[in-house]
């Protein structure tokens, strides 16, 4: 009586077969019926970040209303003289807690036409990243403004201090939790002829500008006669790592 032996080959076979529909079975139950390769999730992400988004601006609200009321009643019980009020007033300013006003400069950066092409001869046409705001972009025109000797500094409608940290991811900015997309607007309150020259001698908005003439990013700067930069309202905790143990 001859016995039925099972291949190796076939073996390696119907294991193939058998992990094949594990994989079908888990990525069904994951999936609930649903396209994993549709849109609707990065969606629903997006939506998350803008309400997140909002939600800080919000707190950051809430908690300027506070700080400015704690600050009203020190003041009003402090029994300090009037000269340590003014040196306290002037550290306030310095550290950017403070709204400051005056003349100044408006830059507005901006991506390019989705569609752009390169607008010189032999300049070579433009990739992905070559029409977009970069990180190093924002951070140039803040350098050269604070190079200025800028009084105040603030992006979109957040005032800058000695911690503010700008940050690009994509084609958005996140600053001190909240979202931004372009264009940007960075204001700055300073001498509007200092400001100018810091712009027009920096080499990294020099080479920045190359690629405004090449391939249409924006790049808009606007006189102030006068304007206010609101105080910075959120906490001012420095935190840092600690090694465990």
């Amino acid at each position: 009586m001859t016995r039925f032996r099972i291949r190796p080959a076939r073996l390696a076979t119907l294991g193939v077969f058998a992990l094949a529909g594990l994989i079908f079975w888990i990525s069904f139950n994951t999936a609930h019926g649903t396209d994993l390769r549709s849109d609707s999730s990065m969606l629903r992400l997006s939506d998350l970040i803008q309400e997140r988004s909002r939600k800080n601006a919000e707190l950051d609200a809430s908690s300027a209303a506070v700080r400015s009321q704690v600050d009203r009643l020190a003041q009003r019980d402090s029994r300090s003289s009037g000269e340590e009020n003014r040196k306290l007033s002037g550290l306030e300013k310095d550290a950017g807690t403070k709204k400051v006003s005056g003349a100044g400069l408006t830059v507005t950066l901006d991506d390019a036409p989705p569609n752009a092409t390169a607008q010189i001869p032999g300049v070579p046409e433009p990739q992905a990243n070559d029409l977009v705001i970069h990180q190093q972009d924002l951070q140039a025109v803040v350098n050269a403004l604070w190079k200025g000797g800028a009084e105040g500094i603030k992006i979109m409608d957040q005032r800058l201090i000695s911690t503010s940290a700008v940050r690009c991811v994509g084609n958005t900015l996140i600053l001190q939790g909240r979202v931004y997309s372009p264009p940007y607007k960075v204001t700055a309150v300073g001498d509007r002829a200092r400001l100018q020259k810091a712009l027009d001698s920096s080499p990294a908005i020099q080479n920045y500008l190359q690629y405004v003439d090449a391939y249409d990013l924006g790049w808009k700067v606007d006189e102030r006669k006068s304007v206010t930069l609101p105080g910075y309202s959120g906490t001012v905790d420095l935190r840092y790592a600690k090694p465990s143990g």
